[in-house]
């Protein structure tokens, strides 16, 4: 066996999850942790060590599903129209369409904002584990996360206005 395999037989679980939670549809997350294993092993020579490699391919699965959700939006001919008011984060997770707008708004936030709220919300991470990904403090994250939040908040009923 080797030391790809060995790697893929390790984190695939790990990536499918990650995939799943960021999806919430399982034919799409078998999609995105097949291309995330694939671009791993196209570009393994580039990984540097500076990170766990189960972080390292999260971040690949991550960006491959936010250019999955770019190419997806480019046959999306609905414009939705509802008001906004009232409708935090959390509920418009739970609505399909709604996650979509939130993440066209989350992909035009900036970073850290962008990575920490999505480790947290589409990732589950608690903050702990967000602050060592950035080598930063657990209060940073929670800030970070906060603030983020507020902007993502703020972008949506600009959105509607």
């Amino acid at each position: 066996m080797t030391e790809f395999e060995n790697i893929y037989n390790q984190y695939f679980r790990a990536v499918y999850f990650f995939a799943l939670s960021l999806s919430r549809n399982e034919k799409i997350a078998e999609e995105i942790t097949q291309e995330t294993f694939f671009k791993a092993l196209k570009s393994i020579d580039k990984f540097n060590g500076h990170c766990k490699i189960d972080v390292w391919l999260c971040q690949i699965a991550k960006n491959t599903y936010f250019t999955y959700l770019d190419k997806q939006k480019r046959f999306d001919t609905e414009d939705m129209a509802e008001d906004m008011s009232g409708n935090s984060i959390e509920s418009l997770i739970a609505n399909k369409e709604e996650t979509f707008r939130l993440h066209k708004v989350l992909h035009r936030l900036e970073e850290p904002y962008k990575e920490v709220f999505t480790l947290r919300v589409f990732g589950e991470l608690p903050f702990k584990q967000i602050s060592q990904l950035f080598g930063k403090t657990e209060s940073w994250a929670r800030v970070t996360f906060h603030r983020a939040k507020g902007k993502i908040q703020n972008s949506l009923k600009e959105d509607w206005k």
